[in-house]
């Protein structure tokens, strides 16, 4: 693993004070990263009630096992929002799985469709939250303000090759949403795992 990629000291210290048991930490925690976690669990589940839940499983789960986080492995962002997604694909699968069993509409292939355009939705929110800040707002230059490259250069104050750069950077990082294997992908999030 390269050496940028190790968690930030930031991250090993909130490890150490949650494996300590501060609640102090876990509720430091939960103020960076609530609304990572219920938005990647609503993306995939669409009810806010059901990602209410998956927040306070999510949570738990990283008080009762704060140990379960390995700094070597990666940014502590990362860990939770790979938690979050397991914890959110699952409930959606126990869900339509129990629908389907009385006798709901759909098919188990749909269910999987489902499952699995709901990962990389999940997937590509957390993309685009995770990338650089000048990446982002070069691509919500161009998508949401519907800027082409010489006038999101001029937007935010760049030449017009670095605004290129910066829409093809975004844009290369957005495109692994559908690659479960692609560099840097959390390990098992993406896929309908």
């Amino acid at each position: 693993m390269a050496e940028n990629d190790v968690a930030p000291r930031w991250d090993r210290k909130m490890q150490q004070r949650l494996a300590r048991g501060e609640a102090a930490a876990l509720g430091e925690l939960y103020d960076r990263f609530a609304s990572l976690v219920h938005g990647l669990a609503h993306r995939v589940l669409g009810d806010e009630r059901a990602a209410d839940g998956i927040t306070r499983d999510v949570f738990a789960h990283v008080w009762e096992h704060p140990d379960a986080y390995d700094p070597r492995q990666g940014p502590l962002r990362t860990w939770v929002a790979t938690l979050t997604h397991r914890l959110a694909v699952q409930r959606l699968r126990a869900t339509q799985t129990a629908a389907l069993a009385h006798g709901g509409p759909g098919s188990t292939e749909e269910l999987e469709r489902t499952v699995r355009q709901a990962a990389v939705a999940a997937r590509a929110d957390y993309i685009v939250q995770a990338m650089p800040a000048p990446l982002r707002a070069a691509l919500e230059q161009a998508y949401f303000q519907r800027r082409d490259y010489r006038q999101t250069a001029a937007d935010l104050g760049v030449t017009d090759d670095e605004a290129r750069r910066r829409l093809r950077l975004g844009l290369q990082l957005l495109s692994t949403a559908h690659d479960t294997e692609a560099p840097g992908a959390p390990p098992g999030y993406g896929g309908a795992a």
